[in-house]
């Protein structure tokens, strides 16, 4: 079973967590460690094959 990617919106950046939404409003909670290291408020992040980026 293949995942499709998850585009998610960086909303607020917690100490070691970033807050993250979906468009449907499915709310994320990711450790920091996790996400790339110039990750800021209000980035568009995409999961996909067990990493996220940032979407430029």
């Amino acid at each position: 079973m293949l995942l499709e990617p998850v585009l998610y919106k960086v909303i607020k950046i917690n100490g070691d967590y970033a807050i993250m939404h979906t468009d449907t409003g499915v709310e994320n909670t990711v450790a920091m460690a996790l996400l790339p290291i110039d990750i800021c408020e209000g980035d568009d992040v995409i999961y996909e094959m067990l990493e996220y980026r940032i979407v430029k």
